[in-house]
């Protein structure tokens, strides 16, 4: 776990609207999503990889999207199962 995003998490949060949309996409009820998120980013299951201006971290049937440049969460969402 030696990437940037990882040595940057004190870094990350997110916007009004980000919380909300990371809420209604994964259908979260907690108080603090950024923290949520941030649990979620520093499990042993996190995949972390760097796509253009993003991070996208998939863990737990969910993938994370990260700015690489602010630390911004931007959006997360429920990963869509394979028919």
């Amino acid at each position: 776990m030696n990437s940037e995003l990882i040595k940057n998490i004190d870094k990350l949060h997110t916007t009004e609207l980000g919380e909300v949309r990371i809420k209604r996409n994964l259908s979260l009820e907690c108080d603090d999503t950024v923290r949520w998120c941030r649990d979620r980013i520093l499990s042993h299951e996190a995949v972390i990889e760097r796509k253009g201006k993003n991070w996208y971290v998939t863990v737990n049937g969910a993938v994370i999207t990260v700015n690489a440049y602010s630390y911004t969460i931007i959006t997360a969402h429920k990963l869509r199962k394979e028919k």
